[in-house]
């Protein structure tokens, strides 16, 4: 198979997330939620990929996850609803209400619960099994982003608002901070060891964080700029969209507007690879739990919105990764 290729079969619309299923035997299949309201289910074991199933749903999609064993989805979006989705029947069952769009979509494996985060500035827990609201947390803004390592999750919003919770106590947050970056938040994604958390924002950055809250610890945390191009007398600033780690080697991967894929080590403070420019602005990344595949979404700029997107201009690459791809030089 080759280094990397574009799967056939693709949504026709904005690709807002990508998540390789969970479960070791079928870490091969990708889930892709789009704005043309369709999740779709690929095998990308196989060149050029087959899609396995399509699923139309009622309004553009903003996110999608996995259950724990890897057999259904859920997903979120516009229709202001959380859904769980079965694969093989195809049929969808409402899980959780919002107020607003549903930004963001989690499965925690310790509970069982769904974690959703919406426009409505509330995060809710969710009881897929009961179809039922265990909990949920008012927050100061409307929810970009969310991501969790073991019990704390992390909720990037609007007004540079991030907060910590512990999902087994949340009447408060673990910790209320205020964002490492200046503008708005476009991704957040834990370092896989547990330790912290990587955010971007739409100006061009990236800021690594650490939750351990002593000083010492704390002095650790930077930010920097990153997907920009110099330009005369100025500097094209790009947002960065999406952020994803490596499982094993705890580097990780971002894409901007700029149609560019980097890999960083956060420890070393270094670009380790820069992938050839995508044919659009890069929307969504994953890896696969074997660190063995990168899934790449582009496609037109997700701030223009549904009738700004240009039609056929969008698509998922899966480029192979190499044992040594991504790994920490130092």
């Amino acid at each position: 198979m080759s280094m990397q290729f574009q799967l056939q079969n693709a949504p026709v619309d904005i690709i807002s997330s990508v998540r390789f299923n969970p479960s070791e035997r079928y870490s091969s299949f990708l889930l892709a939620s789009s704005w043309d309201t369709t999740l779709s289910l690929y095998d990308t074991s196989v060149e050029n990929g087959r899609l396995l199933t399509r699923v139309d749903c009622v309004a553009p999609l903003l996110d999608c996850c996995w259950d724990e064993l890897g057999r259904s989805a859920f997903i979120g979006g516009l229709e202001n609803r959380v859904r769980m989705v079965d694969l093989e029947s195809g049929r969808c069952n409402v899980v959780g209400d919002h107020d607003d769009a549903v930004k963001s979509v989690l499965f925690h494996r310790q509970s069982g619960l769904v974690v959703s985060g919406s426009w409505d500035r509330t995060v809710q827990l969710l009881d897929c099994r009961s179809s039922s609201r265990v909990y949920m947390s008012r927050q100061p803004h409307k929810v970009f982003s969310m991501d969790m390592t073991e019990n704390l999750l992390v909720v990037g919003m609007a007004g540079r608002a991030v907060h910590i919770y512990d999902i087994r106590h949340m009447a408060e947050p673990f910790q209320r901070r205020e964002s490492s970056l200046k503008h708005m938040t476009r991704a957040v994604r834990c370092i896989p060891t547990g330790e912290g958390y990587a955010s971007s924002s739409i100006e061009g950055r990236i800021a690594v964080d650490f939750f351990d809250a002593s000083p010492d610890v704390q002095a650790k945390k930077y930010a920097f700029k990153c997907h920009r191009a110099a330009e005369v007398d100025m500097d094209a600033v790009y947002s960065v969209n999406s952020l994803a780690f490596h499982p094993l080697h705890g580097t990780f991967v971002s894409g901007g507007s700029d149609s560019l894929v980097c890999f960083w080590d956060f420890k070393a403070r270094k670009r380790l690879r820069q992938y050839p420019r995508y044919p659009g602005p890069v929307q969504a990344l994953e890896i696969d739990s074997k660190g063995s595949a990168l899934a790449i979404s582009y496609g037109g700029d997700v701030e223009i919105g549904l009738e700004g997107n240009t039609s056929g201009n969008n698509g998922i690459v899966i480029r192979s990764l190499g044992p040594g791809e991504g790994k920490s030089k130092v």
